[in-house]
């Protein structure tokens, strides 16, 4: 077995979702699922196919964030995941609808964070092992920091 280390290619200002799922059928539920999530939700969807024609398949509203979202499946290689890729919107309006969708298994992260992936490569394919979400902390919250974040939630309506 090798392990791999597969960097997520993305612009800053993109939300990444990645996760496994277990039937081709994904790809369009996971379409469907997130273009009914808002009007303004721009997306892409890769989904790696692990049986059959085995290829990537692609779906979604913004050309070029199907094709980002294609490449990144493709370079992570492992059979039943996807990647999602979000603009003008963000994976806590989404992330209940992909979870319903009945073939998705689990999901690793969704983060605008950068994201390496790890990767097993075995005999007949590769599998994710799991995600390095962003960088590691540099301290411990303060009151004034906990201050910050509690008025950043409000300020951006999620908390009343």
């Amino acid at each position: 077995m090798e392990l791999h280390v597969i960097a997520i290619e993305k612009p800053a200002e993109l939300n990444v979702i990645i996760g496994q799922a277990h039937f081709i059928k994904a790809v369009e539920d996971l379409h469907e699922a997130l273009a009914s999530s808002g009007p303004r939700l721009r997306f892409g969807v890769g989904f790696v196919e692990a049986s059959g024609a085995r290829l990537v398949r692609r779906s979604g509203n913004d050309d070029e964030l199907v094709d980002l979202a294609a490449r990144n499946a493709a370079a992570i290689g492992a059979g039943h995941s996807f990647v999602i890729l979000l603009r003008d919107g963000y994976p806590v309006n989404v992330l209940n609808a992909i979870k319903a969708v009945p073939e998705v298994c689990s999901l690793f992260c969704a983060t605008a964070n950068a994201v390496e992936v790890i990767v097993a490569q075995g005999q007949t394919g590769r599998g994710i092992l799991g995600v390095i979400d962003g960088s590691s902390p540099i301290g411990v919250e303060t009151a004034s920091d906990e201050a910050d974040r509690k008025a950043l939630l409000r300020q951006l309506g999620y908390k009343l």
